[in-house]
């Protein structure tokens, strides 16, 4: 246990997409430190992360001389920084984390691996409105991946109201990442997954056993983010009115509009950038309110997935869930929410009636559901070099 007057120091191994959102959503904690960043790379990311003033340290001890060499201050290897750190967040690619866990156990630190290792590395999946209370005080767990973290999130709230029997899902899945665009991925065709279910379905029942949930996936010729299709059995008939009224029961479940001209993935992704989201980060599922349908007792929705930023707050909660630091998953939820400035539950905005002057409180906010949701983001320390003053706004909300 950390001793409560003493900020969690967090190690993070692996700067790549996940990894550097990790790291910017760490320091933007009042109750955590990031003690370095740990990798093998010796290009533009590192050279990043040094500008932005973290530690830095070598994964493997081959890697510390070319990482040098390159002109990146190397302060030691991972075994240097694990001593130092009360939680290490793995972010590697797919199955180096596993292979990792031996290290973290032989330093005794806590740990948590990425939704592309199995479940049996850790023996928990996390996602925090399911599994939190069970992550508190574990020596490691794993946050699952962006889109079984979407499954659990949205089947988690029907739950909580009563509704849920049973669920199918069809996921259209990008590419590949936007940065590695030019690497690889597809063009040109649908490659479905090679097996049905596709793995999300079984991966949500390493978090929530009790889901009756089956998925299939195709993966498209795009890199923006994924879209899913459900169709849900509920336990009884309900209304549109019901269904909308569970989802909002979850903070990070934002309801969306295609009446607001957030009619595609794109758009709603240009959204977060105009309201000063570091790096366009979608952390919420974005679930269209106005394409909800319901049938007796079935029910019909859609709704978009950002790749890169869905797990970012799940990361932070599991932290804090592992030190024992916080012991009630919605005060965790709620201070990681606020620090991401991702507080709302309903994404509307609708044009200012008179013109926009500094003076005026909308031209600096954007509000989501009652919710104020300042354009300063994040809360402690900006990331992003053309955001961190005040912006001026053109819209508030309905």
């Amino acid at each position: 246990m950390i001793a409560p007057e003493m900020p969690i120091r967090v190690a993070l191994n692996g700067y790549g997409v996940i990894g550097k959102r990790v790291a910017d959503a760490v320091t933007s904690q009042d109750d955590m430190k990031l003690v370095g960043v740990a990798d093998v790379a010796t290009d533009w990311r590192l050279k990043v992360a040094q500008r932005k003033g973290y530690r830095l340290f070598a994964s493997t001890a081959e890697a510390a001389a070319p990482m040098r060499t390159a002109g990146l201050n190397i302060s030691g290897t991972l075994d240097d920084l694990l001593p130092e750190s009360d939680v290490v967040v793995d972010c590697t690619p797919k199955h180096i984390g596993a292979a990792n866990a031996g290290r973290y156990n032989r330093h005794k630190v806590k740990f948590i691996v990425q939704g592309g290792e199995k479940h049996e590395v850790t023996g928990h999946s996390f996602v925090a409105e399911a599994s939190y209370e069970a992550a508190i005080g574990r020596a490691s767990t794993r946050v699952v991946s962006c889109n079984t973290t979407s499954v659990v999130r949205t089947l988690t709230a029907l739950k909580r109201a009563g509704l849920l029997k049973r669920a199918r899902g069809t996921l259209l899945r990008r590419a590949t990442d936007p940065w590695e665009s030019h690497i690889g991925g597809i063009m040109n065709t649908l490659v479905p997954e090679d097996k049905i279910p596709s793995h999300q379905g079984p991966d949500a029942q390493t978090v929530d056993p009790d889901l009756d949930v089956v998925t299939m996936a195709v993966k498209v010729p795009e890199t923006l983010a994924h879209l899913h299709f459900w169709a849900v059995q509920l336990t009884r008939e309900a209304t549109r009115d019901e269904l909308l009224a569970a989802f909002r029961t979850s903070s990070r479940i934002a309801l969306i509009r295609m009446g607001d001209g957030l009619g595609a993935i794109n758009t709603v992704k240009e959204l977060m950038a105009d309201i000063g989201r570091p790096r366009d980060n979608l952390y919420e599922v974005a679930l269209w309110e106005d394409l909800l349908a319901v049938r007796g007792d079935e029910a019909f929705y859609a709704y978009m997935v950002d790749n890169q930023a869905i797990v970012i707050p799940e990361t932070i909660d599991a932290i804090r869930a592992l030190s024992g630091r916080e012991k009630d998953s919605n005060v965790s939820i709620n201070k990681t929410n606020a620090s991401l400035g991702s507080t709302s539950r309903r994404m509307r905005v609708t044009p200012l009636s008179s013109p926009c002057t500094s003076a005026m409180a909308s031209c600096s906010t954007i509000r989501w559901r009652r919710i104020v949701v300042s354009w300063r983001t994040p809360k402690r320390g900006c990331h992003s070099a053309t955001r961190c003053a005040t912006t001026p706004s053109p819209y508030s909300s309905a």
